[in-house]
């Protein structure tokens, strides 16, 4: 036998589920759930009710005896109870007055007369109830609920039973199920229809978010959907539609100015390398290629850094960047950028740092510190000062430079990327425009925050706040020395 693929039966599940829409599966549910409540409370009124008409027989029937026995104990005649017991009885009510040997003394009605309606011979002070389907001594075939009380009269036992017809109740709690069952289709269908309306009703609001969704492609970002005044979930969805369009072409918007940016970055460098390759070609003697060697390695190692910040650039934006969680001593990365910015730069550099130990990725860290370190080393006039101390909050680098701040205007745009404050610089001195943006992403993945700001000389600031230390790893303490103090005077080494 040939077995159907499992792919087809999925696609006949999906089928089936396509064809039962939210519409359909939610009036079903309506009606299936309020079939099932009419049922069950159908059912509790029907015990219910019977139960109480039950008891309100037993009752009657109980305070009749009671009324005998009371007649028979104020007179103390049991002619005067048989007349009593015959002049009181109603239909569907039998009442007799027997003896302990099972003679009829009275009965309500003749045919009650002539034989017992029941054997039950309780002693005088008990009751005892029984419920019979019919009653072939008087020739009637309702269901009866039978009590019987003993009593004494004298020296005389006496039993009063007293046969109730129960039929009317059954006649009554029928009634009432064959109504509950006529009226229960009509409700259901009124069920049906108002489910389906109103969901029909709100499912026209999400058709027409989804229309309205379905026309925005990538060349109409700027389209958004209509926000219903309904204060519900359709309003909070139309909400959130618009503002996942607002982050999508901001998304495409930064996109595409990165593509843009980064083709021009590139651009430069791969002009100059074609170029070199193509007159050093044309040159037979190989000179040409012996003086421009130089500058074609040099733009090599330019494009290789660009790259490289480029993908470490995309590894920040999209989460791809996994940062070790290990013990740092941050007073050791900084001094070593130190140490390296001293070698290379022409300007006076000083610091003050304070041992101070954090989780993070060292490596990634002391990017992050060269990156500033390099931007400050660009701007700064004459002097470069850096100061790691530790606060409430954690551990903060100070890299203040004697250049002109960053004008409040640009402290949030300067950490974008291929931005340059300073249109007029060189690319070849002025880096590429994506330090700070790389240094930015690598602080935030280390949740820690990197900002521009002005010192209180009113000097160029970037402060660094590197995440809480742990408490249970003591920052090691040089004996004898709290503070690091270095200076350098000189230009290059």
């Amino acid at each position: 036998m040939e077995q159907v693929p499992s792919d087809s039966r999925a696609s006949r599940s999906r089928r089936r589920r396509t064809r039962w829409g939210v519409r359909k599966r939610s009036t079903a549910a309506a009606v299936a759930v309020v079939a099932m409540a009419l049922l069950v409370g159908g059912l509790v009124l029907l015990a219910l009710l019977e139960t109480t008409l039950t008891a309100a027989t037993e009752s009657a029937a109980r305070q009749k005896t009671q009324d005998v026995i009371a007649q028979l104990a104020v007179d103390q005649d049991i002619e005067d109870a048989i007349e009593y017991v015959t002049s009181t009885g109603y239909a569907g009510q039998y009442v007799q007055l027997v003896d302990a040997a099972g003679t009829v003394l009275a009965g309500s009605e003749p045919k009650a007369v002539d034989q017992p309606l029941s054997a039950l011979r309780p002693a005088p002070g008990h009751t005892v109830i029984q419920d019979v389907s019919s009653l072939p001594n008087i020739g009637n075939d309702d269901d009866f609920h039978i009590v019987a009380t003993g009593a004494r009269v004298g020296s005389q036992e006496v039993v009063v039973v007293v046969a109730s017809s129960v039929q009317v109740q059954a006649d009554t709690v029928s009634t009432v199920a064959w109504l509950m069952l006529g009226a229960t289709p009509p409700l259901l269908a009124v069920v049906a229809v108002s489910v389906w309306l109103l969901v029909g009703r709100s499912l026209r609001q999400v058709e027409r978010i989804r229309g309205q969704v379905a026309r925005i492609n990538a060349q109409r970002l700027d389209g958004r959907v209509d926000v219903p005044p309904t204060r519900d979930e359709l309003e909070a969805l139309a909400l959130t539609m618009n503002t996942m369009l607002d982050r999508l072409q901001a998304s495409d918007r930064e996109q595409r100015q990165f593509v843009s940016d980064a083709s021009h970055e590139l651009r430069s460098p791969l002009a100059t390398l074609s170029a070199g390759v193509e007159i050093a070609a044309s040159d037979p003697s190989g000179a040409m290629w012996l003086q421009l060697k130089d500058d074609l390695a040099g733009e090599t190692v330019r494009m290789r850094y660009l790259v490289d910040d480029l993908l470490t650039l995309a590894r920040t934006n999209d989460g791809g960047l996994a940062p070790e969680d290990a013990d740092v001593d941050l007073d050791d990365v900084v001094d070593q950028e130190v140490r390296r910015l001293r070698a290379v730069s022409r300007h006076k550099v000083t610091a003050n740092l304070t041992p101070v130990r954090i989780q993070g990725d060292a490596r990634r860290l002391a990017q992050v510190l060269r990156n500033v370190l390099d931007n400050a080393d660009r701007h700064a006039v004459s002097r470069i000062r850096i100061s790691l101390h530790s606060d409430g909050d954690g551990a903060v680098v100070w890299v203040d430079n004697d250049g002109e701040p960053v004008a409040e205007a640009d402290r949030q745009r300067i950490f974008e990327r291929f931005v340059r404050l300073d249109e007029s610089r060189s690319r070849e001195g002025g880096g590429s425009g994506l330090g700070l943006a790389i240094a930015a992403g690598i602080m935030a993945a280390h949740h820690g925050s990197i900002r521009a700001t002005e010192s209180p000389t009113g000097e160029c600031r970037f402060e660094i706040l590197f995440p809480q230390a742990d408490p249970s790893a003591p920052a090691p303490v040089t004996p004898g020395a709290v503070v690091r103090t270095r200076t350098q005077g000189s230009g290059r080494r």
